[in-house]
């Protein structure tokens, strides 16, 4: 018998709720019940298979949030298809990799983005790109006419290890890495978040991290499994956000902290603005201790969670709850406890168990881990060597199980909720011929967290302004990626006897005083 595939959470939700709203575009007001929300996912199921994409074939999305986007996944999880989200900031040399690597031959898009897929089509091999809502630009059939030239179709039952989505992440190689999710892992992931996150059909969720990051899954598949209503804001911007808090009431919403940190920055926030949520979840990158403080003076009824996972774990390992941010001290510096089902573990780098309090690499087991990275093998094998995944990440365990962060084992900058790997900014800013050296590193940042930040060795009597070596790496990588600041120096970078630059010291003076809480 099997259990973890989205037709048992999803169907029965609809015979439940099948008149009550379901999915409501905060930008227009426009909702659909759950009833016209599955005729809408069985459309676009046949309309995939019109356009030659099966349960194991991929299709890509470059969209804002839409509840046609929550369409597009739940069409896959039904068994659509292998949806392949795409993240809004790749640069177009990313996005044509992306769409070659994963075999993607249809694209949905929509007015931002399709000039993009129109310069990229070709190269990427894509044969159907599909507009999502309305606008004069290129595409080969509207998302509209798809959906209302067939019948509705929902497959039978596929088995809990189909794929169901190729999410690609940052990789240390300078290209990324696509991370490939079976019902099995997504659907475990949204049993832990349930198990820990009380909702119900009474929910009002608020949708408002960007739908191809990891961070939303929860909102994605857990929400409309338990009959609750989302409310998708198209992009985030604080006075939308606020706007729309004031006008359908969420009850719970996922935010990054540098999302939190520009509302209430904003000139025009109003406690008002935040306050219907009963449950606040944050992650995806560091919360700044003095702004976590404010959240919790500003709301003292509110249920403040910390998140903490990745893409391959589809996304949630740990959690850390309301009562632990109410505690404060060493609370709010830890990520909280595993998951139900997860298991941690602190090892060095021998693959070694180390003792409590000890610091060393995080390394996880769970049932909601990636199959795989597509077409990299070696690169699965290593993640997953000695039976356990190796996140990368640097910390330790106390007494209680709680999993404090101290490092990115990988010199990831975590910007704004986004993973930035050094060496991808490096190679960038290496192809310039002026560049004898380059290391690139995470400073402190009020606004992002930490802010992507260059020092460089120019080559003899080379000369090359900031501002062209900025411009210059923004041609290679998307632009939360692209340095926000470049440092000029005459000297060599120190090196290890490895003949490694030492990052760590070069980060040491910027981070004087400032405590660097990675999460």
């Amino acid at each position: 018998m099997k259990e973890l595939i989205y037709h048992r959470l999803l169907l029965p939700a609809v015979q439940r709720n099948a008149d009550r709203p379901c999915a409501t575009n905060a930008a227009t007001g426009a909702t659909t019940t759950f009833a016209e929300h599955l005729d809408r996912v069985g459309r676009v199921v046949s309309g995939l298979q019109s356009l030659g994409v099966g349960r194991r074939d991929r299709f890509a999305l470059l969209m804002l949030n839409s509840p046609e986007y929550l369409e597009l996944y739940h069409a896959a999880f039904l068994g659509g298809g292998v949806v392949n989200p795409l993240n809004l900031r790749l640069a177009p040399k990313e996005l044509a990799y992306v769409l070659r690597d994963s075999g993607t031959k249809v694209c949905f898009v929509d007015a931002f983005f399709a000039g993009l897929i129109d310069k990229v089509k070709e190269e990427a091999g894509l044969e159907h790109v599909v507009l999502v809502g309305q606008g004069d630009v290129p595409h080969t059939v509207s998302y509209d006419d798809l959906i209302s030239s067939v019948v509705p179709i929902i497959p039978d039952e596929g088995e809990e290890s189909d794929p169901v989505m190729l999410m690609y992440t940052g990789g240390t190689t300078g290209q990324p890495k696509g991370v490939l999710l079976d019902q099995r892992a997504e659907i475990l992931n949204a049993y832990h978040v349930m198990m820990t996150l009380h909702m119900s059909r009474d929910t009002v969720n608020l949708l408002q991290t960007p739908m191809f990051h990891a961070a939303s899954m929860f909102s994605v598949l857990g929400g409309p499994a338990l009959g609750a209503r989302s409310v998708i804001v198209p992009m985030f911007e604080p006075t939308a956000v606020m706007k729309a808090v004031e006008t359908y009431a969420p009850t719970v919403t996922v935010m990054v902290p540098t999302m939190i940190g520009l509302t209430l920055a904003h000139p025009e926030f109003r406690p008002s603005g935040l306050a219907s949520f009963d449950d606040l979840v944050y992650g995806a990158s560091p919360m700044p201790q003095a702004l976590l403080e404010r959240v919790l003076a500003l709301y003292p009824d509110m249920k403040i969670w910390q998140g903490y996972g990745m893409t391959e774990s589809s996304s949630v390992l740990c959690l850390l709850g309301p009562d632990e941010h109410r505690q404060g001290g060493k609370f709010l510096r830890s990520a909280g406890l595993p998951m139900p089902g997860v298991v941690l573990s602190i090892q060095d780098t021998e693959g070694n168990l180390l003792q409590v309090g000890d610091t060393g690499e995080v390394c996880a087991r769970s049932g909601n881990y990636m199959l795989e990275y597509w077409n990299k093998p070696d690169a699965t094998a290593e993640a997953f060597r000695g039976g356990w995944y190796h996140s990368g990440d640097a910390g330790y365990l106390d007494d209680d199980g709680y999993l404090y962060l101290v490092d990115r084992l990988k010199d990831m900058i975590v910007t704004g909720g986004e993973n930035v790997y050094s060496t991808e900014v490096e190679n960038a800013l290496a192809s310039h011929p002026a560049v004898l050296q380059v290391a690139v590193i995470g400073v402190p940042s009020e606004k992002w967290g930490e802010a992507v930040h260059a020092i460089v060795v120019l080559r003899g009597d080379a000369s090359v302004s900031e501002q062209e070596l900025i411009e210059h790496a923004r041609e290679w990588i998307a632009g939360y990626k692209v340095p926000k600041s470049v440092e000029f120096r005459a000297d060599p970078l120190p090196l290890s006897g490895a003949m490694k630059v030492l990052k760590k010291d070069l980060r040491e003076p910027y981070w004087e005083g400032h405590a660097r809480k990675v999460n």
